[in-house]
């Protein structure tokens, strides 16, 4: 779901000497953009390596698929959009309806507003977001430091750029408070909307243990907070206290620590990536963390962390203390139950959603991304949200089916000193 992006030195010259201008490829799975410009550093591929001489063996950088999974990709517009639709009737319900409101401005979000125009270039659509919305892909967040990203260039389309684009109405900066299913209208801090139909996108957040102050300690699970972080960083080496060693927790320890600081990093299983115990994946991190400056203790509890002067103190539930200029917070992910709540909506360590249709158990609510559960399962990753987006769109605007199917996802963990990739 994300436009052309400005091209490297690489790609000008290139063009310039006249040969073909640099394409971008599309993964149906998650929607990473292969750009030929920017290649695939981290794996190998130089910025100009064309589409046809990446290896076969190459795999999707977000969720791992082949390439046999991507095809030649531009951002549609609205009018292209209804050009392939010819003078075919918008299959979704006219008559000054209310539309499609979306709450969420990320990957999902988004996805799903693309999902909804590629079916009818007329529908109405509002996206309500608490940030900008701009459109990034958030696993780059785990290797920017290592790979020295200009955080601007991060953002591929801002927010008002993607809702001119796909003729949505966006609101962003702005508060979903409550659900009324009764008049079907969300209230927002910005009015109410009314909706035919809503879907919730508004992701997960970063799970914060009770001995960790939410005022004392860092939660990056987007854009903005990953900002302020690197502010808060600087430019000299600092002591970083990391607690959970999960994925994200792994993957900013591996980040930081290539950017020159000292990572230490806490929890509680006797390894890194814990979950994966039988790919001995915590055991390969650990060796390959050998030479950089990443201390790990494992079997341990945080029992409490304190100001001390300008710094921090983590104490352990065994007693340890370890000093800090700046603690991370990355003990998994929990998805917000306030809005279902409102609603009345089943829950199931998340949004439960059927997967005929991803509706929720009001019809004319559906939900997809982190926020949901299907049978209970959590949906935390990547490649399932284009799947998600396409099932909702159809049964949303009356095309035909596309029930999801829960697939076991494959995990590519971006600790750059030693990739992973995980069942």
């Amino acid at each position: 779901m994300t436009p052309a992006i400005q091209h490297s030195p690489v790609a000008q010259v290139v063009t310039a000497l006249g040969a073909p201008a640099f394409r971008q490829y599309i993964c149906h799975a998650c929607g990473y953009i292969y750009d030929e410009a920017e290649g695939d550093p981290d794996s190998g591929l130089a910025a100009g390596t064309r589409f046809e001489d990446i290896p076969e063996d190459w795999a999707c950088p977000l969720c791992g698929v082949t390439k046999s999974d991507f095809e030649p990709y531009s951002a549609p517009s609205l009018d292209e959009l209804r050009a392939r639709m010819g003078d075919a009737t918008p299959v979704a319900v006219r008559g000054g309806t209310p539309g499609v409101v979306i709450v969420g401005g990320g990957r999902a979000g988004w996805q799903m507003a693309e999902a909804l125009r590629a079916l009818d270039a007329a529908l109405p659509i509002t996206l309500v977001s608490a940030c900008a919305a701009d459109v990034y892909d958030k696993p780059l967040l785990s290797v920017a430091m290592a790979r020295h990203m200009d955080l601007d260039r991060l953002v591929k389309e801002t927010g008002a750029q993607a809702a001119q684009r796909l003729n949505v109405r966006l609101l962003a900066h702005t508060d979903a408070v409550r659900i009324c299913p009764d008049t079907r209208s969300l209230r927002t801090t910005r009015g109410t909307l009314r909706f035919e139909r809503l879907v919730l996108a508004h992701g997960a957040q970063a799970a914060l243990p009770p001995t960790l102050p939410a005022s004392m300690c860092w939660r990056i699970n987007h854009l903005g907070a990953y900002r302020k972080l690197r502010a808060a960083l600087g430019e000299t080496a600092k002591d970083v206290v990391i607690v959970g060693a999960g994925l994200i927790g792994s993957e900013l320890a591996n980040d930081l620590a290539l950017g020159g600081h000292r990572i230490t990093l806490l929890d509680v299983m006797p390894e890194p990536l814990a979950r994966w115990q039988a790919e001995r994946a915590g055991t390969q991190l650990l060796n390959a963390w050998k030479d950089l400056p990443i201390r790990f203790i494992g079997n341990v509890q945080v029992a409490s962390v304190e100001g001390v002067g300008e710094r921090y103190r983590i104490t352990t539930a065994c007693g340890q203390r370890f000093p800090a200029d700046q603690v991370v917070a990355a003990a998994g992910l929990a998805t917000p139950p306030r809005l279902a709540q409102s609603a009345g909506l089943a829950w199931d360590q998340g949004i439960a959603v059927q997967p005929q249709d991803l509706a929720t158990s009001d019809p004319r609510i559906h939900a997809l991304g982190d926020c949901i559960s299907v049978n209970g399962q959590t949906s935390r990753f990547i490649e399932p949200i284009g799947r998600q987006a396409r099932t909702i769109a159809a049964a949303i605007c009356g095309a035909a089916a596309v029930p999801y199917e829960v697939r076991a996802a494959m995990v590519r963990v971006k600790t750059t000193s030693h990739p992973l990739t995980l069942h």
